[in-house]
């Protein structure tokens, strides 16, 4: 049975950081793509970073860009996400998400909702002005 579990989320002032951890349970990590999401109230889901199964690649979106910071630890199985800069627009649920299979090259794959096979049940991130 596979899980993903968040934690690290919070209360944070705008300007602070936090990060988030996501430990995975259940699959061979070091074959699995990963990545973070987030969903605001009233909003669709929405991908933030990602991250290959082997770690050289990585990929974020534009609103996180030089902000946040995606890296994997494969001996612990788990995927972290350092947010530094925060904004009161950051504030969202964060989701960890993995992908199932192991490819040999993602482009922007990683970047869709349905590359994913299973999620976690997320981590509150709520960022003051």
């Amino acid at each position: 049975q596979v899980q993903l579990v968040e934690s690290g989320g919070g209360l944070v002032q705008a300007g602070g950081s936090l990060r988030l951890s996501c430990a995975a349970s259940g699959l061979t990590f070091s074959n699995n793509g990963m990545g973070w999401f987030r969903q605001a109230p009233g909003k669709e889901r929405e991908f933030v970073a990602a991250i290959s199964w082997s770690g050289r690649s990585t990929y974020y979106a534009d609103s996180v860009k030089d902000r946040f910071t995606i890296s994997r630890d494969n001996a612990k199985n788990t995927v972290y996400l350092q947010m530094n800069s925060l904004k009161p627009e950051d504030t969202a649920v964060y989701y960890c998400a993995a992908d199932a299979n192991k490819r040999p090259s993602y482009n922007d794959y990683l970047k869709k909702l349905n590359a994913y096979d299973y999620w976690g049940q997320g981590t509150q991130v709520t960022v003051s002005s």
